[in-house]
């Protein structure tokens, strides 16, 4: 599917928040003017290292349109996501002088545009900012929704802040080049949004799962776009994850315990895959899930290639992880289970010989 005119996604604002479009569709960068505005005078490109190049290519092209311009180089994945990253971003601005009418561009993976949007929300109190995922997780997941946050030796995004950015760009063309393991992994979170409110996006990649795995698919364009419009509905009416936002954390508790366990060296898309998994058998030990539509998750998760199952002794490692995991509510665990497809509900403090039923599910 060819798009020449760029698709547009509102993303209602709520909280105190203005609201912001998220744009799918190619060559969208001559977009970036009208973002960043007439007000800024500086503009920091953050970029990993992996796109080094691109990022160069982005700060010559704003220098050229008037903008004191800097690429700052990132680590890249989830080692950007520390203070000391952070710091080091801080660091540039100030040497930079830049001011609160100076915008921010992330530019690459979840990682880097959570990374930008927490320095975005923590330099001068906040400023502008601006996303550009290039991978199919950050442009259904990551860069929407103004979540941003960096990770500590405790967790995963234990901290961050709330701070929308002032627009995405979803360009297409560059998921052409991503390598097929990271493609994959993105499509485990639009698989989320599938089960938890949209389930044409299964229908379309049980239809055929082998396309489903690149970009070149006949429906890619609309899988990123249904799952981004499921998630602009949610966080447009909850963005401080007061109640409605919980449902995106489907797989997420035990995903993000699996991600710890393994240093980050797992892709987050494949935790969040055994995570779902884990879910739809909680849900259906409690009663809530029937046994097709759990049996559904591992069935179009294992159809594209990703894992639905963990190395079953690693509970207690996992269990003490999950207790810590900013969904927490005290010592109480939530989950968020199934009722039925597209129907997710919480499930709070479940009985511990219940969790230990689900995970023998996923023990590999």
């Amino acid at each position: 599917m060819t798009i020449n005119t760029p698709i547009r996604i509102t993303v209602p604002g709520s909280a105190g928040t203005d609201p912001y479009d998220v744009l799918i569709g190619r060559q969208l960068l001559g977009e970036l003017p009208a973002l960043i505005g007439d007000q800024a005078r500086r503009v920091a490109v953050l970029h990993p290292e992996a796109l080094a190049e691109t990022g160069q290519v982005l700060r010559e092209d704003l220098a050229a349109q008037g903008y004191e311009a800097i690429a700052v180089q990132l680590p890249n994945a989830e080692e950007s996501k520390t203070a000391e990253v952070a710091a080091y971003c801080w660091k540039a601005l100030g040497q930079t002088g830049f001011t609160r009418t100076d915008v921010i561009v992330g530019v690459g993976g979840g990682a880097t545009t959570d990374l930008a949007g927490f320095v975005a929300a923590t330099w001068l109190r906040g400023v502008r900012w601006i996303a550009v995922p290039t991978t199919v997780l950050g442009m259904v997941d990551a860069a929407v929704g103004g979540k941003t946050g960096i990770n500590t030796a405790e967790g995963k995004n234990l901290v961050g802040a709330f701070h929308p950015p002032a627009g995405v760009l979803c360009d297409l063309a560059a998921l052409e080049s991503l390598p097929v393991h990271d493609y994959v992994s993105g499509l485990a979170e639009i698989i989320k949004a599938g089960f938890i409110a949209d389930p044409v996006i299964l229908d379309l990649i049980e239809s055929d799962p082998k396309a489903a795995r690149g970009p070149d698919g006949p429906h890619t364009a609309e899988l990123i776009e249904r799952s981004i419009r499921v998630k602009a509905e949610v966080v447009g009416s909850d963005l401080k994850e007061s109640g409605l936002r919980e449902i995106l954390n489907y797989g997420h508790t035990l995903a993000h315990a699996i991600e710890k366990n393994e240093r980050y060296e797992w892709r987050h898309g494949a935790a969040v895959a055994v995570g779902m998994v884990f879910a739809a058998e909680l849900g259906r030990i409690a009663g809530r899930l029937d046994d097709a539509t759990a049996e559904r998750h591992r069935s179009v998760l294992r159809s594209v290639g990703l894992p639905v199952t963990y190395r079953g002794d690693q509970w207690p490692r996992l269990l003490e992880t999950m207790k810590v995991d900013k969904k927490t509510r005290g010592d109480r665990l939530r989950f968020i289970v199934l009722d039925g497809l597209g129907k997710p509900t919480v499930l709070e403090n479940p009985d511990p010989a219940m969790l230990l039923a689900a995970h023998a599910e996923i023990a590999a």
